[in-house]
């Protein structure tokens, strides 16, 4: 399954040729995981306070296919790729109506408050599976 939002380019997003400024891609694909999480009942603050456990990008592969522009409006789409004890893999797009702008492969670990590794919570865990293809 995937996931999806919508967001407009806004003039802060771009650079001074005009198109969205590449690293405002990794915000935006950023906004689609949290959103994701959230609507499979994960809420990461709650997570924080009551686990102390956070997840981190730990690696991200990117690619740049097409320039996004001033008040374009963007699909960030966000689906689960692979999931082991301790680390989320999704892959990420951003479209502009059928068109694909920006690809990427994100992988993300679940910290501990000490930032060491460690396996998912069960509900979070559980929460993920069930988003599975």
């Amino acid at each position: 399954m995937s996931h999806a939002i919508e967001l407009r380019v806004y003039y802060e997003d771009t650079d001074l040729a005009g198109i969205v400024y590449y690293a405002n891609y990794l915000k935006f694909i950023e906004r689609g995981r949290t959103e994701w999480l959230r609507d499979m009942g994960v809420d990461q603050m709650r997570l924080k306070a009551q686990s102390g456990h956070v997840f981190a990008v730990r690696r991200i592969e990117a690619d740049y296919l097409r320039p996004a522009r001033f008040d374009d409006l963007l699909q960030i789409v966000t689906r689960l790729q692979t999931l082991t004890a301790a680390r989320v893999v999704m892959d990420q797009a951003v479209l502009r109506g059928d068109e694909t702008l920006f690809t990427a492969r994100v992988t993300v670990a679940c910290l501990d408050g000490r930032g060491r590794p460690v396996r998912l919570p069960a509900p979070v865990a559980s929460a993920l599976r069930r988003d599975r293809p």
